[in-house]
């Protein structure tokens, strides 16, 4: 059980992440000073990361309905 608690908490946290850096490459969130403000590349990174994060996030809830079945 602590393994799959594992993979989506990490799958959330990599979300998260992910649209952290998507909004700080649209100059919405965080310090001018960044290298990531209003950079067009991270917001292309940021989808990938966030979509990253929602693919580990599936993968730890399928890993939880087949272990309960």
């Amino acid at each position: 059980m602590k393994g799959k608690k594992a993979v989506i908490i990490t799958g959330i946290g990599i979300m998260i992440m992910g649209v952290i850096f998507h909004l700080q490459g649209q100059s919405i969130v965080g310090p001018e000073t960044s290298f990531m403000y209003s950079n067009p590349q991270w917001v292309t990174y940021g989808i990938q990361i966030a979509t990253t994060g929602v693919i580990v996030l599936i993968i730890g809830i399928l890993l939880s309905f087949i272990k309960r079945n």
